[in-house]
């Protein structure tokens, strides 16, 4: 009986429980292991995304019948995915492709590059007609020096895997550190910078990057808690100095003005630490320089300020003889799409075609 008993417990050491799905809405991100790994769990992926929702760790690909309506890809053409993200676009450019040609794919977030490399490679698609770069999309001039692209697309939003990553401090729904870097291997943290700020210089860039109503009362919270030894290092602790800040808001409004004062705050923060407008003025100054004659240029953007750049580029293109024909009108996601994602909701696409 005792050497029964001793064989049972080996085995039992032996035996690793499988991990379990920790209920329908687990708690921790790294918990949320179906929907963090879509191909394993499709029909679990399908009902998410039947009630509206982005699984978290995916990227849902915006406006792609658009998209690709206007691209015209047609195989054996060379063309350039500038925002690769999740590989939603790049796949659906590939297939238009169906083997001929290739497509230059590039991406300034080193953590999602590797993740979508590896994806792409598993579907088929290796170097004979993609390559991926480790680039901001300012560089687009040295993609490629050898070749000028039929087609390019850049989708300047941030991708859901970003945001959903509490790790990389993205949204303000989540306690993680205050990051913000879409390039986790250069530059400073959002936390830095803050406290780099002196309350003139962060109240102005509130207000120029997101419209901040409260910029003022925000930077002054945000001096008055370093003056007091409070650190604010974590999205947390950041939300805490935004509610102080709006503390004389009537208390049945204070709930919904301190969520979307921190939405613009977040978005204000970022936008100045990654110098996103500045990176897309150069982008816009050099994409004619990479376009083919005929080659056309479509851009996703999701804030205004992006938007006014995108369409100021456009026209005085147009004006100089550079391009031939640009959208006089966005273009937004069907109301569809825009139920089926609600993070497609702001989004506008312009779109050019080289002289």
């Amino acid at each position: 009986m005792s050497d029964k008993m001793s064989n049972l417990g080996e085995e039992a050491r032996k035996y690793k429980r499988r991990v379990r799905y920790k209920g329908t809405h687990p708690r921790r991100y790294e918990e949320k292991y179906k929907e963090l790994n879509p191909e394993k769990y499709r029909e679990d992926i399908q009902k998410i995304l039947q009630k509206g929702k982005t699984p978290a760790g995916m990227h849902i690909p915006i406006c792609v019948r658009e998209i690709l309506d206007f691209l015209q890809i047609q195989p054996g053409q060379i063309g350039l995915d500038a925002t690769l993200g999740y590989g939603g676009h790049t796949q659906k450019l590939l297939e238009c492709l169906k083997g001929e040609g290739h497509l230059y794919a590039i991406d300034v977030d080193t953590i999602e590059l590797e993740k979508t490399k590896k994806r792409l490679e598993e579907l088929g698609y290796g170097s004979d007609i993609l390559t991926i770069q480790h680039r901001n999309f300012a560089e687009i001039d040295q993609i490629a020096p050898e070749e000028k692209f039929d087609f390019v697309l850049a989708d300047l939003g941030v991708s859901s895997m970003q945001i959903d990553n509490p790790k990389r401090g993205f949204t303000f729904k989540h306690e993680g550190a205050l990051d913000l870097r879409l390039d986790v291997s250069a530059g400073i943290t959002a936390a830095q910078r803050l406290r780099e700020l002196n309350e003139e210089e962060l109240a102005g860039m509130l207000v120029e990057n997101a419209d901040e109503p409260y910029a003022e009362q925000i930077a002054k919270a945000v001096r008055l808690a370093f003056q007091s030894g409070e650190t604010i290092d974590t999205t947390r602790q950041f939300v805490d100095v935004i509610e102080r800040a709006l503390s004389f808001v009537p208390e049945n409004e204070r709930k919904e003005a301190v969520k979307k004062s921190s939405q613009r705050t977040f978005q204000a923060l970022r936008i100045d630490i990654n110098g996103e407008f500045e990176v897309l003025y150069e982008f816009l100054e050099k994409l004619p320089d990479v376009l083919k004659s005929g080659g056309r240029a479509a851009i996703l953007t999701f804030h205004f300020g992006e938007d006014r750049l995108v369409k100021k580029a456009f026209r005085q293109g147009m004006r100089e003889g550079i391009y031939s024909d640009a959208a006089k009108d966005v273009i937004r996601p069907s109301a569809e799409e825009c139920f089926q994602n609600p993070r497609a909701r702001s989004t506008k696409m312009r779109w050019a075609i080289r002289t």
